[in-house]
Parts: structure tokens; sequence; C-alpha cells
């Protein structure tokens, strides 16, 4: 907070050692000590919310978020998420959530990575990687132990391919429409994620692009 930092992810796919994230608390393998805040943890959210540095849910597990609900008194935000009931996907927000953060006063800002909006999405991309295959091997022998960077790689050397599988803007604009439809236009925002992920929806390569997302909602009937 000293630094300047006027919020914080909890977790990213990794947990700490007093909060839990999505991926962790999903995934059965894993033997946790804990799933959820410990104590120290909420004491954290209390200090945040004593600071003024907004809690943000995005990334953390199920149990972890209502923890971080039932212990903040200030509002929370999904700094990027989207709609579980369109993509069942981990890092989705699942209904009784989003009206929870909507609830506490905070928004949920939508993502936008393929993966989290449309389900045929990894089906595709699993497909054209084994189409790929070789080409991809050779460039991750080359950058060993940077999953970030080789997924940007791929992304740059198959760049055309993505082009013909990524989602169209509509399904994105269908998550904003989602959580404006069940908590109100107030605790709905961009979330883009832009600096996460290698591949974006049509009509979205970059901020440039944000007017797209204005254009769309007034087609669907929303007011400038």
């Amino acid at each position: 907070y000293n630094r300047g930092v006027r919020y914080m992810t909890l977790t990213w796919n990794n947990s700490t050692d007093w909060a839990t994230s999505a991926k962790d608390e999903t995934d059965t393998t894993l033997k946790l000590k804990h799933k959820g805040l410990t104590e120290f943890g909420k004491k954290v959210v209390q200090k945040m919310n004593e600071l003024g540095m907004m809690v943000d849910v995005s990334h953390v597990g199920e149990k972890a978020f209502w923890d971080v609900m039932e212990v903040s008194k200030k509002p929370v935000i999904a700094s990027h998420s989207d709609a579980w009931a369109l993509r069942q996907h981990r890092r989705n927000l699942k209904d009784d959530q989003i009206k929870a953060i909507a609830k506490s006063g905070g928004v949920v800002f939508i993502n936008f990575a393929p993966w989290f909006i449309d389900s045929t999405f990894g089906v595709k991309e699993d497909a054209l990687h084994e189409r790929y295959k070789h080409q991809i091997d050779s460039l991750k022998n080359a950058y060993k132990r940077d999953e970030f960077l080789e997924d940007f790689l791929i992304s740059e050397m198959l760049q055309g391919e993505y082009l013909k599988i990524r989602p169209p803007l509509s399904m994105l604009i269908d998550h904003f429409e989602y959580v404006a439809t069940l908590a109100g236009v107030d605790h709905v925002g961009i979330g883009s994620d832009f600096d996460g992920i290698s591949n974006v929806p049509g009509e979205m390569d970059d901020v440039s692009c944000f007017p797209n997302i204005t254009r769309e909602l007034l087609n669907r009937g929303y007011s400038e």
C-alpha cells in the first residue's frame, strides 16, 4: 500500500500459504493443508479493508472466495473473470458469486481469454497443436521453463491459424450482458487480461478495439 498498490489479487494459479487458488482447490491430486483463507489470510483481508486496498477474488478458489465475502466489509472486485453459466471453467464465477460481489458494491471485470469465453476453443486449440506438433516441440525445446513465453511464441507462430478458431466478439459480449442482467450494469467492467493471455476473441486485438464493445452493447439495446 505504501508503494502505491490499491488492489491485490489474493492468489494467482498457485496458492499462497494463506489463500487457496481456483486451480489448486479443483486439483484432486493435491493434498492441500487448508482450503480457503487461513486465520492470517482473514487478517490480510481485514487489513486491506482498513487501508482502503481493494480485495480481488479473480483466481481464488470457491472456498477462499466465500471466506473473503464473509470477512470483507468493503466492496470486492473480480479483476478478470467471466460467467460460469456460459462457460464452466474454474476461473469463472457462478451466479451466487456474481450476486455476492454486486451486493458488496463491487464489480466483475470481464476477461477476454478465449478459454474462459468459449467451451469449444480448448478442443480446437488442442487439434491445432497436434497438427503443428513438430514445430511446437522445437520451439518449446528452445524456451524451456518459460511457459508464458512459449504460449506467446506459439500464438505468434500460428497466428493465421488462431484467427480461424478464436471466438467471435458476440460470445465475449454475452458475458458482459450476462453479468449486467444478473447483477446490474453498475457491477460489470472491462477486465481484458491483455497482459496475461496469448489469444483474444475476434475484433478485440488490443485496447484500440474497446469501442467495439460499446458498438455491440448499443446494438443490443443498451443506452449510450
